[in-house]
């Protein structure tokens, strides 16, 4: 049974990690598991992590006792011109979060999301978006920590936190 955790700011060596985060994100439906290189060379996805870090990236890895990263929460500034699932304008970050699955239903995603909410407001963002597809179990943590639907997709909706 998964216990305690830590939690430390994201570094630049953890792009291989995030993409593990990003294929567990996209296989969240029990069965549906996508392959890893599947997921990652889809331009929807890789976006999420490709040249990881740049500036404006951020993010929190989730660590085991034994220093194993578990969780991973993390935002992005995507233009415009190619936007993630959660886009909703210029200057608005895109929240990515991902949990090992022994590790979900445990705080880990929760800790992660509100530790990068309050970064996100440290820096002085206004908003934090999120993309989620209809029927992840993920959806009432998000509305649990302020986010709310603003736009429904096909298959997903669009959810924003107001940070102030």
């Amino acid at each position: 049974m998964p216990s305690s955790f830590e939690i430390r700011p994201a570094r630049q060596s953890d792009g291989a990690f995030l993409g593990d985060m990003v294929v567990e994100a996209a296989n969240w439906r029990s069965g549906g598991a996508r392959p890893r290189h599947q997921v990652l060379t889809s331009p929807e996805h890789s976006r999420y992590v490709s040249g990881w870090m740049r500036p404006g990236d951020a993010g929190y890895v989730a660590l085991d006792p034994h220093g194993e990263p578990i969780g991973a929460a993390w935002y992005r500034m995507l233009p415009r011109s190619d936007p993630g699932f959660g886009y909703i304008g210029t200057g608005v970050p895109e929240l990515i979060i991902g949990v090992r699955p022994i590790w979900r239903a445990h705080g880990v995603g929760r800790a992660l999301l509100q530790r990068l909410c309050d970064h996100a407001r440290a820096q002085g963002y206004a908003r934090l978006s999120l993309s989620v597809e209809r029927g992840n179990f993920a959806v009432t943590l998000y509305r649990s920590e302020g986010f709310a639907v603003t736009q429904s997709g096909f298959g997903r909706d669009t959810m924003v936190k107001r940070l102030r």
